[in-house]
């Protein structure tokens, strides 16, 4: 039997130098400190439109969750009168209290601006930063149906009128969907209860005592309340802006852009 070969000294320094390499690739790639998000998508949404971009922060190492609020996505069996911005500002804080979350990235895009508002009411010890994408930001008393466009006012109020206790979604298009996945989005949205645009909630300020605070714009989405919002917060030097060549649904249209933005936040 052939005998096995000794390692020598320069064998032996050889080969703790190539693991030592190879340790410090894998640290190279794994985030120095994991971030926890949570992405709170907006009107006839869910969840799952945040699919692409929670995939690539988690591919990082970051931990993200992506509740559906009540009445919506695979919770639209639960839709009724009385889902309402409270009972989604309710769902978004017992996600993050029952995780036991802390020290939180929390994005609210569109009317989950709204809804991240109502969480920082609540739960601001525990967000270390807020992110409005594309977001609606109310004052206190407020509701989206006073800072919405003309044409969604007179939607809301035909509702109201014909006591519908919801409102159909816009096509995909309308967010500025590419053409290749309007009908995978078209499949997705649901019917959201008129109550969470009518509610008027109580807001403090939580959200701009937030130390890392970011307002993120979609320029090729018509707005002229997100584009008050980013003047706004532009002339106040606490808070940071970014804004994006695309429509509405930035997680869709430009999810890789706007996982780097939201690493950065």
């Amino acid at each position: 039997m052939k005998a096995l070969p000794t390692m020598t000294r320069r064998t032996a320094l050889g080969a703790s130098a190539a693991l030592m390499l190879a340790s410090n690739a894998s640290r190279a790639e794994t985030p120095s400190k994991a971030k926890t998000y949570v992405l709170v998508h907006g009107a006839w949404h869910g969840g799952w439109c945040w699919r692409r971009v929670s995939d690539l922060l988690e591919a990082q190492g970051h931990k993200v969750f992506v509740p559906t609020l009540t009445g919506l996505g695979e919770r639209s069996h639960l839709i009724s009168k009385d889902v309402n911005a409270s009972t989604h500002i309710q769902d978004v804080v017992n996600v993050m209290s029952w995780e036991g979350l802390s020290d939180v990235v929390l994005v609210g895009h569109s009317y989950g601006g709204i809804v991240i508002s109502g969480v920082a009411e609540r739960l601001a010890d525990k967000i270390s930063s807020i992110v409005f994408l594309d977001a609606f930001m109310p004052g206190n008393g407020e509701s989206l149906v006073e800072r919405a466009s003309a044409n969604t006012i007179g939607v809301i109020n035909a509702a109201i009128q014909h006591n519908d206790i919801s409102i159909k979604s816009p096509p995909a298009a309308a967010f500025g969907v590419e053409e290749k996945d309007r009908g995978w989005v078209d499949s997705k949205v649901t019917p959201q209860p008129i109550a969470t645009f009518t509610e008027k909630a109580l807001y403090a300020g939580a959200r701009d005592k937030i130390a890392t605070k970011t307002y993120m714009r979609a320029k090729a989405y018509n707005s002229p309340t997100f584009d008050a919002n980013l003047d706004r917060v532009k002339a106040d030097t606490s808070w940071a802006t970014y804004e994006f060549s695309c429509g509405h649904d930035v997680m869709i249209i430009q999810p890789e852009h706007l996982t780097e933005q939201l690493l950065k936040a």
